[in-house]
């Protein structure tokens, strides 16, 4: 991919992850931890999953730029694992807690990365391509829209009121 240098593309990148920050909350609005548990009969990855997935994703993001430190919750996230049949994930407040306590820190570190740092190698060794940490960082970032609009449709499929932007 190519060389990252400016600063004006971490901004962009950070006011996404801002709003993704901000959306976490609120698409987890009233849900309930046996709610977040529901299937609806199929295979998908139940809101308790994708919660889960998504605070994983900043806590290895974290990891990835150079921060030791574990999330509480994300043992059954291990390696990228899969939804787990007759598991009962943590709850929603507690992803909400993970989430809050990691958010704020590896804001700070990607905004203090280097240009050498930026164009470093791909920490997670994505196929397909020659890929630096800035291109994790925008495909992890991205991959965070796509649960969180997950989320947002099951809320609607459980009978909630559609998510608010507020």
């Amino acid at each position: 991919m190519e060389t990252t240098t400016s600063k004006t593309a971490v901004e962009v990148l950070i006011s996404l992850y801002d709003w993704h920050t901000k959306l976490f909350h609120n698409v987890l609005v009233d849900i309930t931890d046996v709610d977040a548990h529901n299937r609806m009969g199929t295979k998908a990855n139940h809101v308790a999953w994708l919660a889960g997935s998504l605070v994983h994703g900043r806590y290895e993001l974290a990891k990835a730029t150079g921060m030791d430190i574990e999330q509480p919750t994300g043992a059954l996230f291990q390696n990228y694992q899969g939804i787990q049949d007759n598991i009962t994930y943590p709850s929603i407040a507690a992803y909400k807690q993970d989430w809050d306590n990691i958010s704020s820190i590896l804001k700070d570190k990607v905004e203090n990365l280097n240009d050498e740092a930026l164009n470093g190698p791909d920490p997670f060794e994505m196929p397909g391509g020659d890929y630096t940490l800035y291109d994790s960082l925008i495909f992890c970032t991205d991959r965070e829209s796509y649960c969180i609009g997950q989320i947002a449709l099951y809320r609607r499929l459980l009978d909630y009121p559609a998510m608010k932007y507020d």
